[in-house]
């Protein structure tokens, strides 16, 4: 009798991380570095490889066979942009249409970061993914238009990703600042009318590797932060409590304190999606909180 024998297959992929010295692209080399999952990682910055050239990004994407491009790239000095309209649209928009150009040659899959700063933050409940976007500022206009680049030219291969206050053990973020300062300041301001969620980038990294391990890729919008629900001035005091800094806070509206652009008052992201989507379990933002502030008080 002869025997029939099922051999699988598995195809390991060449993966391209841009902006890879940002908060999250560290995040993501972590990862790798902690535990390899059989796919060949690129991890690039401006450096390395410029996407605002397209010429550059097509010939680096095919010279590499890459298969998925993460980009965690993007402008997002919110308050500069305002009059740094042009650079900001270049790596926003620009930059996007590079990728999808590139990536559209070998059928590649795209994986891209957006921002609850294509709400306004002016409803009160969760935002899901078909809600209305309309942007309030520079930024979240380029981001929102990158999102529409991916979507009119290459939705079928592209998945992109909405998240919101973004902080990480490395890079700069508010986590760092609030720190830095409450150790320096007796007190100080900080404004509470404006309500959304940490994200911890290690916790949206893990997101990620687990979309890029899963036997489909889905395109299409998702959301990802982390669970809960705080302002700015709670997520300080929940940094100064952790880290037992004696720096008195001072609850303030935005009014009190104008920036050039424009933030969402409400910016919580619903999660359902890709929860349901990727079989993720999303960590409470005051318990990533924690294990930030444990790595940042070993360093």
């Amino acid at each position: 009798m002869q025997t029939l024998f099922k051999v699988l297959f598995i195809k390991y992929m060449n993966v391209l991380i841009t902006g890879s010295y940002g908060q999250l692209g560290s995040d993501i080399r972590a990862i790798c570095q902690a535990k390899s999952d059989g796919n060949c990682f690129f991890f690039t910055d401006v450096d390395t490889l410029d996407i605002c050239d397209r010429t550059a990004v097509a010939r680096f994407v095919d010279a590499n066979s890459i298969d998925i491009v993460v980009n965690c790239a993007a402008y997002t000095a919110v308050d500069k942009a305002e009059s740094d309209a042009e650079l900001c649209g270049k790596i926003n928009v620009e930059a996007v249409a590079n990728l999808v150009n590139a990536a559209q040659k070998r059928k590649a899959k795209i994986i891209h970061v957006s921002t609850d700063y294509v709400f306004d933050g002016q409803v009160y409940k969760p935002y899901v993914e078909t809600d209305r976007i309309n942007p309030q500022s520079v930024y979240g206009s380029t981001k929102a238009e990158g999102e529409s680049v991916l979507m009119r030219e290459y939705a079928e291969n592209s998945l992109i990703i909405r998240t919101s206050w973004l902080y990480s053990s490395f890079g700069n973020n508010f986590v760092k600042t609030m720190i830095r300062l409450g150790k320096d300041r007796g007190n100080l301001s900080v404004v509470f009318d404006q309500v959304g969620t940490p994200t911890n980038a290690a916790d949206l990294a893990q997101a990620i590797m687990t979309v890029i391990a899963s036997n489909s890729f889905v395109p299409g919008i998702y959301h990802y932060s982390n669970e809960g629900v705080c302002s700015w001035y709670d997520f300080a005091k929940a940094i100064f409590d952790l880290t037992s800094i004696d720096c008195r806070l001072l609850p303030i509206e935005s009014s009190q304190y104008p920036t050039p652009a424009k933030r969402p008052h409400y910016s919580v992201l619903n999660k359902g999606k890709i929860k349901q989507t990727y079989n993720i379990a999303i960590p409470h933002w005051s318990d990533s909180l924690r294990g930030v502030i444990d790595t940042l008080c070993k360093a």
